[in-house]
């Protein structure tokens, strides 16, 4: 494989070969994108159901933080 400076490019595309670093890797790239996509989205979950959590015992209820959501004031009944 080259790819380095030509000086013709003229000619059949299967002669000069692939023009671009990493050639073979692309199912390799492309199962750790997949693997990277999910890992972040579970960790991201997790992220955010700790920040509910948090939100939940400093704020009281669920009831209470969809009050606040929607601007109701929690301690009226």
């Amino acid at each position: 494989m080259s790819t380095g400076n030509f000086e013709n490019w003229a000619g059949e595309i299967a002669e000069i070969g692939a023009i671009y670093p990493f050639v073979g890797t692309e199912g390799l790239l492309a199962i750790a994108g997949v693997v990277f996509w999910l890992w972040w989205h579970f960790k991201q979950a997790k992220i955010e159901e700790q920040q509910f959590k948090d939100q939940v015992e400093r704020y009281g209820s669920k009831e209470n933080m969809m009050k606040l959501v929607s601007r109701e004031d929690p301690e009226d009944p």
